[in-house]
């Protein structure tokens, strides 16, 4: 009974993993940048949602729904940063969109520590009931809530890049930029709509961690983000389906090292699976191996 209780928390953890993991591998998978800022984009999200709480309650209205203004919020941010930050430097060489990546990271890091000061604020908690009682088992309602919020955007997005218009352009520009313009597809609206769908993910991924993990502090989403970006590593960075079962793996990994072998190496477990990814399998465990023209 205690290992599923403990795999449901994985799989919860591993749920915000590939929430967010889901906005690095199509950034990269289409634009070709590892966007760093993108674990501060949670950060900017959970402090909308902490600030709309008070709203949310005047009115009277469901504390979930804090969730919309942090989508629009991390929505408008993403396509700022992808405009002013990232697209004049497009034809540049991978490590000056690198560079300016862990710069607009600093710079929100920085801001909201500027704002919002350096200490902890608690969250509280946006569901109505906590538990629910099932065989036997008191499973917490975020938990079934995130693990299946992360199953339906996650088969949404895939039918979304499959089967519709923005979808089919986007495959195009992660294959070849000039010949998609050949054939009249705007890459700087595709990928500007790609950092929008990356950003509305960690939105949500924010408001469901908060859900399990209540307090939102300006370096929050740092070790979030780094996690997020071994799990993409993990399934294949570029690959939907990889980068959510890396994020479940991570999460499981890590919630079963915590609680059976040492709550100290549960950091060090998730960065030496990095390191195992790395050695034997560099393309991910759904990547593909691509060889480079020179």
């Amino acid at each position: 009974m205690e290992y599923i209780l403990q795999l449901l928390n994985g799989l919860q953890i591993g749920s915000i993993y590939a929430l967010v993991s889901l906005g690095y591998t199509m950034v990269y998978g289409i634009a070709k940048l590892i966007n760093f800022a993108h674990g501060d984009i949670i950060m900017v999200g959970s402090y909308t949602a902490l600030f709309s709480i008070p709203v949310l309650n005047s009115l009277g209205l469901p504390l979930w729904l804090s969730l919309i203004p942090a989508i629009i919020i991390c929505v408008f941010l993403g396509m700022l940063a992808e405009h002013v930050a990232y697209r004049p430097l497009r034809n540049s060489p991978r490590i000056s969109n690198l560079i300016t990546a862990i710069g607009v990271s600093l710079l929100l890091e920085n801001g909201a520590m500027l704002l919002f000061g350096t200490q902890s604020k608690p969250f509280p908690g946006i569901f109505a009931f906590d538990h629910i009682q099932t065989g036997g088992l008191s499973v917490n309602m975020s938990t079934l809530v995130t693990i299946l919020v992360t199953l339906v955007l996650t088969l949404c997005l895939q039918v979304f890049m499959k089967k519709t218009k923005f979808g089919k352009a986007m495959l195009a520009v992660s294959e070849d930029y000039g010949a998609a313009k050949l054939v009249g597809i705007s890459v700087d609206k595709t990928i500007a709509l790609t950092f929008a769908i990356g950003s509305a993910l960690a939105a949500i991924g924010s408001t469901l961690y908060l859900s399990a993990y209540p307090q939102v502090f300006p370096m929050m989403g740092s070790m979030l983000g780094i996690k997020a970006f071994i799990a993409a590593v993990l399934g294949g960075i570029g690959s939907i389906p990889g980068a959510v079962l890396g994020g479940f793996m991570l999460g499981i990994a890590e919630v079963f090292t915590r609680v059976y072998i040492s709550s100290q190496l549960g950091d060090a477990v998730v960065f030496g699976i990095l390191v195992l990814v790395l050695l034997f399998r560099p393309a991910g465990l759904l990547g593909r191996m691509q060889r480079e023209k020179v």
